[in-house]
């Protein structure tokens, strides 16, 4: 596991390396190409400079578009469309290298020109797909702009390229003279639509695309230059002016480079393009060529451009408050930090899509993060951003254009997909979870998380949207409960997910009204036999859904900042047990497992010392459970509450040794007293070899630090015998008993004496190996 982890971090952390090396070499072979062409290059075709060097030079950009879609496993189809554009220019140029090669000339129009006209429709292409999530509903102010743009273009060139233009017209070549023309003007075409994408999004639409537009500009100046010379029989292959488009070419491979470490869903708000910035940029260039028109003759087919450039740009002033209008009510359909559709766009889109079904199957799936809020909380908000960033860009990618993805808020997602049997869907769940479990590089952290998937079908569930949400919400705690990873409603789920539990009003009436109870499960001394401490677990009696496991409202109680509130009732009902126990003269510890974030909060010492002081209690009477997720957040502040605690005589423990993936070295810096290793190693011990080893490592790890071991989980003698023979300071399971209430607790102990453990130690089994046990955080 560790090594899994570790692998994919250092995986990520090369490919970040290597995106600059890999531009470099694409900048440094197009430079090289361009100094030979230059400076050594006789005039006539060479073999190496020409041929070698020119071909390499040309073939490098698509090589490194495709190397770039490996990487990404073709899960980014952008840069699958950009890398057959950058292959259809690069296969036009293969064709000029190998026809001037043999000595011929390369008419206008050729086959070369198949694959350069396939490179700006493949180009326009990886536009529309990289933005099409971003830009749902504005495509009209998008095109709009283009068009503006590209008329104004149209016109500045009419001028620059009228000798062309004007020799089309008077002799027998109008169709070459037309393409030498059109190449410049898709440039130019290309790059407004960019700048209007990004003008009309408000935002960046992702990393290096100042590189594509440096590229197409570049490509501007080399189409326009090679439209002239081509005019007087002046272009050959090998010139300075193939080094400027090779270097176009480079840029673009740069870009798809860049691209692969950004998604859509990482796009920020950063310094925005104005609105109008394409209608603004073409009209200067309107206005630049009517004005020459006055001084000297200009073609008129660019004065005509350029009217039309100006009609064109005032309808964006015309209909300036529809733009406003149809943008404001984008942004309200609209998460800020993902890009997707939010909860207001899902309650007005999905209705109608669920009416014009027809009866047609269908589901809707709500998925849940697993503990995101430790990550939000322990890493930072920012670290928590990202990661939904990322999960959004990941389950995009995953969904046809008919399905629909939102971010119902937090760290929920609701996915809607069409034409879905029922069949089908717990399929659909298991491959959105497979794309979310690879590792998240979060800028110098690298986690994993896991999701909960809840689904409901339709019609057969019901054919109201708010009625689906409910029992896919009431799936999504199935799952959770039974760590099964998703789940499709049945009639049998309730409680978990039903409002009632989910309700502020019921939460704060389960912490008013004594409600919340806790279950004690009894840790013994494998050495003495005796019951040393008893770990304490929350339930909640609800008045309807019966008795709750944590699993079904802890998540929640943390969502609606009732924690500190509920870590205090715990920790009274904990220690008002352990007071008990010792006026009987059964001094017994009580263990509380504390969420992350009561582990952040500077006040719990203080709160602790004035609990256990009010009970005549020595704070040594209580046992603060921490797991290993709680490491991954601000080691330094969870140090300091646990110093304190310890200091006052509170022992540390850490629960589920062994489940996480932190690093060891909190094991030397955090003040911790016992480990209990998790019980999916004790499970597996007695048939697992390796299992076996890491039991008895793990043990004598945490002597050799001067720690206690305690073995959860333990189902059977066999298992206890060898924890016993390994040295196991400690165990708990339901060999010994399960979780039970304070009165059931009494009445063990005063059962249990006499029985003997392996080795001699009193032991009783008090209940079934069944149930589920939890605990607060």
């Amino acid at each position: 596991m560790h090594g899994h982890r570790n692998a994919g971090s250092r995986g990520r952390r090369t490919w970040g390396r290597d995106v600059w090396l890999i531009c470099g070499a694409l900048l440094t072979t197009a430079a090289a190409y361009a100094a030979v062409v230059t400076f050594w290059d006789s005039g006539d075709f060479s073999f190496f400079v020409d041929g070698v060097l020119g071909l390499l030079a040309v073939v490098m950009p698509a090589a490194v578009g495709w190397l770039v879609v490996y990487r990404l496993k073709g899960q980014r189809p952008e840069i699958v469309v950009a890398a057959f554009a950058l292959s259809c220019q690069a296969a036009g140029n293969t064709y000029y290298v190998a026809i001037s090669a043999a000595g011929g000339n390369v008419s206008l129009p050729s086959p070369a020109d198949i694959g350069y006209i396939g490179f700006y429709l493949l180009m326009f292409a990886a536009l529309v797909v990289k933005v099409r999530h971003q830009l749902a509903g504005m495509a009209g102010p998008v095109i709009l702009d283009s068009i503006v743009g590209g008329v104004g273009a149209a016109a500045f060139l009419a001028v620059i390229l009228d000798p062309v233009l004007s020799s089309a017209f008077q002799g027998p070549h109008f169709g070459a003279a037309v393409l030498g023309a059109a190449y410049p003007l898709m440039d130019l075409l290309l790059v407004a639509a960019i700048i209007a994408v990004a003008a009309t999004d408000g935002k960046n639409v992702g990393r290096g695309w100042g590189l594509l537009v440096l590229g197409l500009l570049i490509h501007t100046g080399a189409d326009i230059v090679h439209a002239l010379l081509d005019l007087n029989a002046l272009y050959v292959v090998g010139t300075p002016l193939d080094a400027v488009w090779t270097l176009g070419a480079a840029l673009i491979a740069c870009w798809t480079v860049v691209q692969s470490r950004s998604s859509a869903a990482t796009a920020r708000r950063g310094r925005e393009i104005p609105v109008q910035a394409v209608p603004a940029l073409a009209t200067l260039a309107a206005l630049a060529v009517l004005i020459l028109a006055t001084q000297k003759q200009v073609t008129v087919l660019a004065v005509v451009l350029a009217s039309l450039t100006l009609a064109l740009a005032a309808l964006p002033m015309i209909f300036r408050q529809r733009i406003r209008l149809l943008d404001a009510t984008r942004q309200a359909r609209t998460d800020e930090l993902t890009g997707l559709p939010n909860r207001r766009a899902l309650y007005g889109d999905l209705p109608e899509r669920l009416a014009t079904a027809a009866g047609r199957p269908s589901a809707v799936l709500l998925l849940d993060l697993d503990k995101f809020k430790e990550i939000n909380d322990g890493l930072g908000h920012d670290v928590g951003d990202r990661l939904l960033q990322q999960v959004a860009w990941r389950l995009s990618g995953l969904l046809a254009p008919a399905d629909l993805l939102t971010r119902m808020g937090g760290d929920e997602f609701v996915v809607y997909v069409s034409d879905c049997a029922p069949p089908e869907a717990p399929a659909v769940a298991s491959k959105l979870r497979e794309a979310l479990a690879d590792p998240y590089d979060l800028g110098g952290v690298t986690v994993q998380v896991n999701a909960s998937i809840g689904i409901s079908l339709f019609p057969g569930q019901g054919e109201d949207l708010s009625l689906l949400l409910r029992k896919a919400d009431m799936a999504m705690y199935t799952a959770k409960s039974t760590r099964s990873g998703h789940a499709v409603y049945s009639d049998g789920d309730v409680g978990p997910g039903s409002n009632q539990c989910h309700t502020l009003q019921a939460l704060n009436a389960a912490l008013q009204d004594d409600q919340l109870t806790l279950h004690f499960q009894p840790k013994i001394n494998l050495a003495t036999g005796e019951v040393s401490s008893a770990e304490a677990l929350v339930r909640w009696e609800h008045p309807v859904l019966g008795l709750l496991q944590p699993d079904a409202f802890l998540k929640r109680f943390d969502e609606m900042g009732l924690m500190p509130a509920l870590t205090g009732v715990v920790l009274a009902q904990a220690l008002d047990q352990a007071a008990v126990w010792a006026a009987r003269d059964q001094p017994i510890s009580v263990a509380v497992n504390l969420s992350a974030s009561s582990i952040m909060d500077s006040k719990l010492p203080d709160q602790v010392a004035a609990m256990t002081l009010a009970r005549g209690l020595s704070p040594s009477a209580l046992i603060v459970e921490i797991t290993e997720d709680v490491l991954v957040a601000d080691r330094d502040r969870a140090r300091t509450v646990l110093a304190a605690l310890r200091e006052m005589g509170v022992r540390i423990a850490v629960d589920d040794f062994g489940k996480g993936y932190s690093s060891l070295s909190y094991l030397r810096e955090l003040p911790i007293d016992e480990l209990k290793l998790d019980k999916s190693f004790i499970l597996t011990m007695m048939d697992d070899a390796r299992a076996t080893a890491l039991v008895a490592s793990t043990i004598e790890l945490a002597h050799s630090l001067g720690l206690e071991m305690t073995a959860e989980g333990v189902e059977d003698e066999e298992a206890l015998q060898a924890l016993t023979d390994y040295g196991c300071d400690l165990a708990q399971g339901y060999l010994m008993s399960r979780p039970i209430p304070a009165d059931q607790m009494e009445a063990w102990l005063s059962n249990r004496n006499g029985l003997p453990l392996p080795g001699g130690s009193p032991l009783q089994n008090a209940g079934p190996t069944q149930g589920i046990s939890g605990s607060i955080g």
